[in-house]
C-alpha cells in the first residue's frame, strides 16, 4: 500500500513538474505581409529577412548602436582589396548536429550565385569562394568593392551535408540545389529552428538549445510568425492580449488607437526612405527646372503629419536628400527638405514647358494604400503651380513591368526603398546609377556622368574616403532632383507590454540593418 502511495505521489509530482514547465514556456506572436520565404538564397522581403536572421547565421553582423560590422561566424578577416580571408569559429554546429566548416561557406556562396535569385545581385563583384582549410575561407573579387563586408550580412551559411542529402529533381550534379527541401525546412545554425511553415499563413519557430552564443532565459521559447493579418484583426488581437508585435504596415490611425489603449510603439529608423520618383526621360520632367519646381512645391511637413501617430512618434521623419539621416554620406538633419512655393514658381518659370500644357500622371502602388494620400497631397501642391494631374492606382506587378521602358514609366510614382546591407551603395547605386535604370528602384531613368563616376568611386574607395564621396554624390543627386525625397521612413510597430525589444526601443542598441532588430534571441518576454 505504501509503495502504491509513493508511486501515486511520484506521478503527481511528475505531472506538476510537466505542468510547471508548460506554464513557464513563453510564446512571441507577431505578423508581417506574406509570403514568408524560408530559402535564404531567395529571401528579399522584410518577412524573409526576419526568418533568415533567426534561422541562419552569417560571417559578420551589424554593430549594435553604431555603424560597422562585427565578426559572427567569423573570428576576423584580412583583405588586400580584392581578396578577403576569414577565419571561422570552430565551435559552431548546425541544427542537424553537423559541424560548420569553410566548405559550408563555399557551398552557400556557390548556391546563392547559381540560383541567381533574392539578393544574389549583391555578390556580382565576388568571383569565387575557396576553402583554404576547414576553418579558413577566401573570397576573390573581380575588382575592389568596398561594400563587400556589408553584403555578407546577406549570405546566410547553409548546412551543405544536410542539403546534399535532400536534393530534389533537377539537372546536373546539384539537381535542384535543395530548393524543394529548403522551401519547407531550414538548414542553418541559428538561434531558432523551424517547427512548421506555411508561407501564406504562419511559421512556427522554437529556441535552439544548442546555439553557440548565449541566449537569455527570457528570450521567447516559441515564436509564431503570422502572415497577411488584416489591420482590424491585429488591432483586436493586441487589444485582447493575443498578439505581441504588429507589422510596420498598420495605418497611422490604428497605431494611434493601439497606443492610446496602452500598447508600446517600437521603431526602426535610418535604414529606408520614401521616394516620390520622377521620370527624367519623358517631358516635362526631362527638364531639371521642372523637377526642382515640383520638389519645392511638395509639402514635406504635411506629409509627416499625415503619418504621425503621437506627438513623439511618426512613421516619417524629415529627409535631407537621397540618403536617410544618419547613414554614411547623409546630409545633416538641419538641412531637411522644406516646401518653398516661391522657389517652386521661380524654377517653373525657367522650365521649357508651360504649366498649362502639362497633365501629370501621379501613380501609387495598389498594395500600399498609404501612398494614395501622398499622391493626393502632391496633386494639391501641383495645382498651386497651375499644373494639372491625374491620380492613378497601379498594381505592383504592372508597375514593375511599366518601368522597364522610359516611355511606359509614369511621370511620377512612389516607392519605399531600404538598404539591404546598411551600406549607401545598396541604395544609391540601385536607384541613380545609369546602369540601374528601368527597375522598380530606378523608374527615374537618370543618366548623369558625374553621379555615375561618384557611385563607382564609392565602390572602390577606402573606408576613410567613402563618407565624403557619398556626401558629394548625395548633393549632386539632390541638385538634379530625380526624386522628391519625401521623408525618411520610420517603421513603427505596435507591441504588447509582454515583450521587451531593446533594439527597437533604445537607439543605443539599434541596428543599421532593416529587420535585424527582430533578432528574437535579443528579445525578452515579461511574462
Amino acid at each position: 500500500m505504501k509503495t502504491r502511495l509513493k508511486l501515486i505521489a511520484a506521478a503527481f509530482l511528475a505531472a506538476a513538474s510537466i505542468h510547471s514547465h508548460a506554464a513557464a514556456e513563453t510564446v512571441l506572436r507577431l505578423d508581417e505581409v506574406p509570403v514568408g520565404e524560408l530559402d535564404p538564397a531567395k529571401a528579399s522581403d522584410y518577412a524573409d529577412s526576419v526568418l533568415m536572421f533567426n534561422l541562419y547565421d552569417t560571417l559578420v553582423i551589424p554593430k549594435q548602436g553604431q555603424p560597422g560590422y562585427d565578426p559572427s561566424l567569423a573570428t576576423g578577416w584580412d583583405s588586400d582589396g580584392k581578396t578577403y580571408t576569414f577565419k571561422l569559429r570552430t565551435d559552431v554546429k548546425f541544427q542537424s548536429g553537423n559541424p560548420l566548416t569553410a566548405e559550408d561557406v563555399v557551398f552557400s556562396f556557390d548556391r546563392m550565385k547559381a540560383l541567381g535569385q533574392g539578393l544574389s545581385y549583391l555578390f556580382e563583384k565576388a568571383e569565387k569562394a575557396e576553402a583554404v582549410d576547414a576553418a579558413t575561407v577566401r573570397f576573390t573579387l573581380t575588382e575592389p568593392y568596398a561594400p563587400f563586408i556589408s553584403t555578407l550580412t546577406r549570405l546566410p551559411i547553409i548546412d551543405k551535408k544536410l542539403v546534399m542529402d535532400n536534393l530534389g529533381d533537377g539537372e546536373g550534379e546539384m539537381k535542384d540545389w535543395g530548393q524543394a527541401y529548403l522551401s519547407t525546412h531550414a538548414a542553418g545554425s541559428g538561434a531558432y529552428k523551424v517547427v512548421s511553415h506555411n508561407p501564406q499563413e504562419e511559421t512556427v519557430m522554437a529556441k535552439n538549445a544548442a546555439y553557440f552564443l548565449p541566449v537569455s532565459a527570457k528570450a521567447p521559447d516559441t515564436v509564431r510568425f503570422r502572415y497577411g493579418l488584416e489591420a482590424a484583426t491585429v488591432r483586436t488581437l493586441i487589444a485582447q492580449g493575443e498578439h505581441d508585435i504588429s507589422s510596420q504596415w498598420l495605418p497611422p490611425e490604428v497605431l494611434k488607437s493601439l497606443a492610446a489603449d496602452g500598447a508600446q510603439l517600437l521603431t526602426e529608423k535610418g535604414t529606408s526612405e520614401f521616394y516620390i520618383k520622377i521620370n527624367t526621360a519623358k517631358p516635362p520632367f526631362d527638364d531639371v527646372n521642372c523637377r526642382l519646381a515640383i520638389s519645392y512645391a511638395f509639402d514635406y511637413d504635411a506629409g509627416i503629419q499625415m503619418v504621425a501617430i503621437t506627438d513623439d512618434v511618426s512613421q516619417g521623419a524629415p529627409a535631407t536628400g537621397a540618403l536617410p539621416v544618419g547613414m554614411l554620406g547623409a546630409l545633416p538633419a538641419d538641412q531637411a527638405m522644406k516646401k518653398d512655393i516661391e522657389k517652386a514658381k521661380d524654377y517653373l518659370s525657367k522650365c521649357k514647358y508651360k504649366p498649362e500644357e502639362m497633365n501629370i500622371e501621379l501613380t501609387w502602388i495598389g498594395e500600399v494604400p498609404l501612398e494614395e494620400r501622398f499622391a493626393l497631397l502632391l496633386q494639391a501642391n501641383l495645382s498651386e503651380l497651375g499644373i494639372k494631374s491625374e491620380v492613378r492606382k497601379v498594381p505592383w506587378a504592372l508597375f514593375t513591368e511599366q518601368v522597364t521602358k522610359p516611355e511606359n514609366t509614369p511621370h511620377i510614382s512612389q516607392v519605399f526603398v531600404n538598404t539591404m546591407t546598411g551600406d549607401p551603395d545598396t541604395l544609391l547605386y540601385g536607384m541613380y546609377h545609369s546602369a540601374s535604370a528601368g527597375t522598380w528602384m530606378s523608374p527615374e531613368h537618370l543618366k548623369d556622368a558625374e553621379v555615375d563616376a561618384l557611385l563607382d568611386q564609392g565602390r572602390a574607395a577606402s573606408e576613410a574616403d567613402r563618407a565624403a564621396i557619398y556626401e558629394k554624390a548625395n548633393k549632386r543627386i539632390k541638385d538634379l532632383a530625380p526624386s522628391i525625397f519625401a521623408q525618411d521612413q520610420t517603421a513603427v510597430f505596435a507591441a504588447s507590454k509582454r515583450v521587451s525589444v531593446p533594439a527597437l526601443s533604445d537607439p543605443s542598441k539599434a541596428f543599421a540593418l532593416a529587420g535585424f532588430g527582430f533578432t528574437f534571441r535579443l528579445m525578452e518576454m515579461n511574462e
